[in-house]
C-alpha cells in the first residue's frame, strides 16, 4: 500500500463523510445506534478517566459519557466535526474538547488516554492497521480500547460477497473486506472479549487491553 494510494483514500473519505454530515444521524443512527451505545457502556469509564474516541464523526456519543471524566473526540472531516460542536453546545458540566485530526497520527503524548474507543473506523480509514498502531500508542498500559465495526465475513460465500461488494461501497465511504484480525493480532494489544452488535449481530464489538 503505498503512501500515494492512502492520501488519496483518505481525501476521499474526507469528501464523502463531508457530504454525509447533513444526513448522517438520521441515515446512520438508527442502524448503528445500538453498537455505539453498548461501545461506551463497556468502557467502564470512571472519573478522572482520559478518553479519547477515534472518529467521532457527528458526536452521536458524546451525551453518553458520565460527568467527571475528559473527553477528547477527533475526526477527519470538518463538516463532521461542525454538528458534533453544535450537539456539544447543548451538553452541561462536560470536559470535552473535538479536534480535527487525522488517526494515522494522533497528536497526544504515548500512554495520555484511559480508554479509547473507535466506533465505525477500522473500515472506513485507508490504513487501519496504522490507526491501530496509533490508538495502542496513546493508550496507557492496562488501559482498554474498543473497536466496534462489521468486518470481512467468516464464511467464505459471504466473504467472496463482500469482496466483490467493496469496490461499490469504498465510494460510500467504507469497506466491506477488512478483517478481523487487523484489529484482534495488533502489536500491543491483547483481544479480552467479542460481541456481537446491531441488526441481525452483523456488526462486531471488540473489547482490548493495552498491553
Amino acid at each position: 500500500m503505498t503512501v500515494e494510494y492512502v492520501d488519496h483514500a483518505s481525501r476521499r473519505v474526507e469528501r464523502v463523510y463531508g457530504v454525509l454530515a447533513r444526513v448522517y444521524d438520521d441515515f446512520f443512527d438508527w442502524a448503528l445506534g445500538p453498537g455505539r451505545r453498548r461501545a461506551v457502556a463497556c468502557l467502564g469509564v470512571a472519573p478522572g478517566d482520559r478518553v479519547l474516541e477515534v472518529g467521532v464523526g457527528t458526536g452521536l456519543s458524546l451525551p453518553l459519557y458520565p460527568k467527571g471524566c475528559e473527553v477528547v473526540g477527533i475526526d477527519i472531516s470538518e463538516p463532521m466535526l461542525d454538528r458534533a460542536r453544535a450537539r456539544l453546545g447543548g451538553l452541561d458540566g462536560v470536559r470535552m474538547r473535538l479536534l480535527r485530526m487525522d488517526a494515522r497520527a494522533i497528536q497526544f503524548e504515548d500512554g495520555y488516554f484511559d480508554k479509547v474507543v473507535a466506533p465505525y473506523v477500522v473500515s472506513v480509514v485507508p490504513d487501519p492497521a496504522a490507526v491501530l498502531a496509533e490508538m495502542a500508542r496513546i493508550c496507557r498500559p492496562g488501559g482498554t480500547i474498543i473497536v466496534v465495526n462489521r468486518f470481512l465475513s467468516r464464511w467464505r460465500l459471504f466473504a467472496a460477497l463482500d469482496r466483490l461488494l467493496t469496490p461499490l461501497s469504498t465510494w460510500l465511504g467504507f469497506r466491506l473486506d477488512v478483517p478481523v484480525t487487523v484489529v484482534t493480532q495488533a502489536p500491543g494489544l491483547r483481544l479480552v472479549r467479542e460481541e456481537r452488535v446491531n441488526m441481525l449481530g452483523g456488526w462486531r464489538l471488540l473489547v482490548l487491553e493495552r498491553l
